[in-house]
């Protein structure tokens, strides 16, 4: 689908209005409607088990503590600190991450993936904020501020959480209210990728660093043998032990991009890191969940 947006851009059937307007589509209302009926109709008995919560929570913040002390080995600019940490723990769970777990496993898939993705969310823009403030040094206080009122009003939270409230309460919903979100659910991750590959500046190929190279190298490789080995001491396994590398080696997220040009950083190195993971991960992904399946270890 990635691969498809690229070609439907260059083949201009699709273009820069339509990846702008699709994407807004996406995040509102047709995230918050996949996530919000996947929690509803979840079997909690299944989802109990909240060990691969707590391992993707775990990990992330290894990953992010891991690659904060390398950095300075990586990166001579003390300035560029902040975007190399953001490139190596910041996933991105929301599209393909989620996109992932759909695939391989449906709407159990996306149920699983719910609770850590929503939690690991909030996890990301705290230690974002962190990381960047601490390399570009802004107005700390100003961006604190800013990030607590976004985590409160972000619309994938707060379906998720609503979501759960329903399932817990036995509430009966709708059958037309079921179907149309299942509609939006349906349509909502391919779509998505295929706005990424619209998106997709392949040109900054042209420019491999050796900065972003090993945010990437960080990214796609060490942050997903962190979050399986938390996962093997904490218990995880079978089916959230699969759902746990498809969200831990997704790739950085586009949205750092957005923090790093807005608050005054390097902005094409950002840029760069999500093209490289974006890329290399439809290999390190495959070959990932192949080596699972060698070592049995879902």
């Amino acid at each position: 689908m990635i691969v498809l947006g690229v070609f439907l851009k260059r083949r201009a059937i699709i273009n820069e209005g339509f990846v702008q307007t699709a994407s807004r589509l996406v995040f509102n209302p047709g995230l918050p409607a996949l996530l919000f009926v996947s929690c509803a109709t979840a079997d909690l008995e299944q989802l109990a088990d909240t060990r691969l919560t707590v391992a993707m929570l775990v990990s992330t913040l290894m990953v992010f503590i891991c690659s904060s002390l390398a950095a300075p080995w990586h990166i001579k600019n003390p300035q560029e600190r902040g975007v190399f940490v953001q490139g190596a723990f910041r996933g991105n769970l929301v599209i393909l991450g989620l996109a992932f777990c759909a695939n391989a496993f449906g709407e159990k898939g996306v149920a699983l993936a719910s609770l850590p993705v929503a939690l690991t969310v909030i996890i990301y823009n705290v230690l974002s904020v962190y990381t960047l403030n601490a390399s570009l040094n802004p107005d700390a206080a100003g961006s604190w501020w800013k990030t607590c009122k976004d985590v409160l009003r972000n619309p994938l939270i707060v379906a998720t959480m609503a979501g759960f409230a329903v399932n817990i309460s036995g509430m009966p919903l709708p059958v037309f209210l079921l179907d149309t979100a299942r509609y939006l659910g349906n349509m909502v991750l391919p779509l998505a990728l295929i706005c990424i590959g619209g998106a997709l500046d392949l040109r900054q190929m042209r420019r491999l660093d050796g900065q972003a190279l090993m945010a990437s190298f960080w990214k796609l490789v060490l942050t997903p043998l962190i979050a399986i080995a938390t996962a093997m001491a904490v218990g995880v396994k079978g089916d959230a032990m699969t759902v746990l590398f498809l969200l831990a080696a997704s790739p950085t997220a586009t949205v750092s991009f957005v923090m790093v040009q807005a608050m005054g950083g390097n902005a094409r190195m950002a840029a760069n890191i999500i093209v490289q993971t974006t890329l290399f991960s439809l290999l390190t992904v495959t070959l990932g969940l192949w080596l699972i399946q060698w070592f049995h270890l879902a």
